[in-house]
């Protein structure tokens, strides 16, 4: 269980403690306890781009934390399916395939889904390593994406999507614009229609939401940068997708590994809030659903950022003379590596650029710049970087 700062000073001092890790600050004890444990219960605000954590007893909270997730799995995967694809119709000489490996395995889910499922058991265990929990609360959503676009849906309007009737999506659009160049309204007199994409292919898929006719003449001077479009792409309902299809499947995964695992909704959770006065932020939604929302707040909580391990050379897309060099700072640059976590004039902050020659850029997590430049002899070292970067922040609303 935790203790108060003055009694972890005397443990360490008189080396009856050793420290675990640094942030959130853990230390171990060196001798036997009486194991006296009160019940701690997590709330876990679950999301798309954050999560929220909160592990409270019925006085005080222990744990309060917001997870930013990574959301550049998509246009990762596709810079690299780009890469090999232009690799592949190269006129050279090319291996026969060692592995027949392209088959899904039974249960696939696409990477980006599986990377956020797999964060959220992640940041539940790392709350799970530090404290004795014993009750896990987990809050779902499940949203009705067609009654969200049409309110007056019922029965079997469901099953009459807008595309009933259309050989393809092209043909589709093309129906939905009247057969129109939305750019110049016909005036070019193009007969010949394009469809074409608001937001990149690789990023913004093919939904109906993302594409628009364009004839010929102007998708081409557009391509060539004589026009500027002005298209914004319709709501994006990626996020409600993703929260549908992941609730159960995180929810069955958590059933596997702990014991005392429940779901909550998010109208119950709104409602708590309001009632009790809270602001709206991750991590105070995880305190509502936990169970324990009068509970003693902390001054403080927890911001993590989910950052990738490795820059794999495949996702790089800008080849220098038809090659793509190693255009990348050795793995350690003066003792330091990038995401680390180090002190600068009294200031915590993370390297966030660097160079050969011992120069970093220093950043916070919120974007704040703290240097573009610094010598590395003006730094202290922290922490190792690790898959999250971790930084403190004071709760601005306290009840």
């Amino acid at each position: 269980m935790p203790c108060k700062p003055a009694k972890a000073r005397k443990l360490l001092k008189n080396n009856k403690a050793i420290v675990i890790q640094r942030k959130p600050f853990t230390i171990q004890l060196l001798y036997g306890s009486s194991g006296y444990k009160q019940e701690i219960s997590l709330g876990v605000d679950t999301g798309s781009k954050f999560i929220g954590l909160s592990a409270t007893t019925i006085k005080k909270e222990l744990y309060a934390s917001t997870v930013e997730l990574r959301n550049d799995i998509v246009k990762l995967n596709s810079d690299r399916r780009q890469n090999r694809k232009s690799r592949r119709s190269r006129n050279t000489r090319h291996r026969k395939p060692r592995f027949d490996n392209r088959r899904k395995c039974e249960g696939w889910i696409a990477p980006s889904v599986k990377h956020k499922i797999d964060t959220h058991l992640k940041s539940i265990d790392n709350v799970y390593k530090i404290l004795p929990i014993t009750n896990l609360v987990v809050e779902v959503a499940n949203f009705d994406i067609q009654k969200i676009i049409n309110p007056n849906i019922s029965g079997s309007e469901y099953q009459k999507g807008k595309q009933l009737g259309f050989l393809n999506i092209r043909q589709y659009i093309l129906h939905r614009d009247s057969y129109t160049c939305q750019c110049c309204k016909g005036k070019s007199k193009d007969n010949i229609l394009n469809i074409h994409h608001i937001e990149s292919k690789k990023t913004g898929g093919n939904s109906p939401d993302n594409l628009v006719t364009l004839c010929k003449t102007c998708h081409t001077k557009f391509h060539k940068g004589e026009i500027n479009l002005n298209f914004k792409r319709r709501k994006s309902f990626r996020d409600a997708t993703f929260m549908n299809f992941m609730k159960w499947r995180l929810y069955d995964e958590l059933s596997k590994l702990y014991s005392n695992v429940s779901m909550t909704f998010g109208y119950i959770t709104n409602f708590i809030r309001i009632k009790h006065g809270l602001p709206k932020d991750h991590y105070v939604d995880a305190r509502c659903i936990s169970g324990n929302p009068s509970a003693e707040p902390l001054d403080y909580y927890f911001y993590q950022k989910k950052v990738r391990c490795h820059n794999r050379q495949i996702h790089k897309s800008n080849p220098k003379k038809g090659k793509r060099l190693l255009n990348q700072a050795p793995y350690k640059v003066k003792g330091f590596r990038l995401y680390d976590n180090v002190s600068y004039n009294g200031i915590e902050c993370f390297i966030w650029g660097r160079r050969r020659n011992g120069f970093f850029s220093l950043k916070k997590l919120d974007g704040t710049k703290i240097h573009n430049a610094i010598n590395y002899k003006k730094l202290k070292f922290l922490l190792p970087r690790k898959g999250y970067l971790i930084e403190t922040r004071r709760q601005l609303f306290i009840n």
